[in-house]
């Protein structure tokens, strides 16, 4: 039910505030608006304001599917007007207030996008430090030198300048940049015993094509660090059968020393062969007592691999730091954290178009509704977090150059801007059905892509 409520509620307000950019920017330019829907098919619910704006009439209305809406104005396109109403037709207008008119959805999703995340500055929010789990064996941090355990205090691209890291999550987000736009990463990390040091991630080595959880596993920082403690212990499984407890702290697997719950999860990961898990001797500290405990994993299929589990909870939480901003601070952060999204995502949808990227990307409506109900359940900033996320991906979908996207028809007015013409009408149905056909495609791919996600 949460999921379902979280994803309505998501729609909806995502798209009252893209037809409600519309609108307002119609009524300042002196169109007549003659309704404003959120939804489609039957009416639930309409209105009309007891003083509306002069020169305005307009019906307000709910419809029963949330999943779009639409601005009528009129038009002498879509039916008579009247003489004396005609300077109020949205086809009469110049052609930079029928512009701004149209860019206005979906600048106000960015905007939009911009106020949540600094919403989420302002209030705060309680984040993983960002300190370095043990990197998984073979990776890229691990090349580099990464050891686990080590405090990163400024990152940012080679060759640009260097910013503190507040967190994790920041540590977690200039990764992800850095994978997918084929950047290095410089990372300065805290003064430890025998000193501080600088390390390069050489993240342009990946060739990433995949925004998933392979990625970090090829980068190998996949978390922060945590202590090696067990946590929730399911009964009659592995674990129980091998007499751990919660609360106990691995201290090693075999003759492996632990050193952080990242090292320990791998090592379970690697607990099989031929199929099978394999009975391994790890040495736990419980309370003032030191035990040897004999520990099969539960061989289990991922994809194409087999790995192990143990089936309870690795690793204790995280330290965490508040990170809370001030109120320019916290708007600028924003501006800057909007502004890096919109520029990841144009350039995955072009790479995607050219092939560099996989199609694996596109996601749907199952998977932004299986996010929204697992954003809401983890606490009011997350689900800010999401609508902030998806809010940013509806106004660079609409800003796109295809005939039945806003951002088709900024194309037409760039051809009657540069020639002094409009497009013809037979050219106009031409492009319209291309455009509803590729966007048929794009539809069509990112449901598949939910189905194999959610069901595969």
């Amino acid at each position: 039910m949460l999921t379902i409520v979280a994803f309505i509620v998501a729609l909806g307000l995502l798209i009252a505030v893209h037809e409600y950019g519309h609108y307002r920017v119609a009524v300042a330019c002196g169109v007549k608006v003659l309704r404003f829907s959120v939804g489609f098919g039957k009416t639930l619910y309409r209105w009309q304001p007891k003083k509306p704006r002069p020169g305005q009439s307009t019906e307000f209305v709910i419809g029963a599917f949330p999943i779009g809406g639409y601005v009528k104005m009129l038009d002498e396109r879509e039916g008579p007007v009247l003489p004396a109403e005609r300077h109020q037709a949205f086809n009469t207008q110049p052609l930079k207030a029928r512009a701004a008119i149209v860019a206005a959805g979906p600048l106000a999703n960015l905007l939009l996008a911009v106020l949540l995340y600094a919403a989420v500055n302002w209030y705060g929010v309680q984040e993983p430090k960002a300190i370095l789990a043990s990197p998984l064996a073979g990776s890229v941090a691990q090349q580099a030198g990464v050891q686990g355990g080590e405090k990163v205090e400024q990152a940012g691209f080679e060759g640009d300048v260097l910013h503190n890291v507040d967190s994790f999550e920041d540590l977690r987000w200039l990764l992800t940049r850095g994978a997918l736009d084929g950047r290095d990463v410089r990372l300065v990390l805290a003064a430890r015993p025998g000193g501080g040091r600088e390390l390069l991630l050489p993240l342009s080595q990946l060739n990433a094509k995949d925004a998933d959880a392979q990625l970090f596993r090829k980068v190998g920082i996949v978390g922060p660090y945590t202590p090696p403690v067990i946590g929730k212990v399911v009964p009659g499984r592995a674990a129980d059968q091998a007499g751990l407890h919660k609360g106990d702290l691995v201290l090693a697997v075999g003759a492996t020393a632990v050193v952080d719950g990242q090292q320990l999860r791998e090592l379970i990961r690697g607990g099989v062969a031929a199929g099978k898990g394999v009975r391994s001797t790890w040495k736990v500290s419980r309370g003032k007592e030191t035990l040897e405990l004999e520990v099969v994993p539960q061989a289990v299929s991922e994809g194409d691999a087999t790995i192990g589990r143990i089936d309870a909870f690795v690793g204790a939480p995280p330290d965490s730091v508040l990170v809370r901003y001030g109120p320019l601070d916290g708007l600028w952060k924003g501006v800057e954290r909007t502004w890096e999204v919109s520029v990841l995502t144009v350039r995955m949808m072009g790479r995607m178009v050219i092939g560099q990227a996989s199609l694996k990307n596109l996601s749907g409506p199952l998977t932004i509704a299986d996010y929204a109900g697992k954003s809401a359940s983890l606490g009011l900033t997350q689900y800010l977090v999401f609508l902030a996320l998806i809010s940013v991906s509806l106004g660079v979908l609409n800003l796109l150059p295809l005939p039945v996207l806003d951002g088709g028809h900024l194309m037409y007015y760039l051809w009657e801007g540069v020639t002094g013409r409009s497009v013809s009408d037979a050219w106009m149905e031409r492009l319209q059905r291309g455009g509803v056909a590729v966007l048929l495609v794009m539809m069509s791919i990112a449901l598949f892509n939910d189905v194999a996600r959610l069901f595969g």
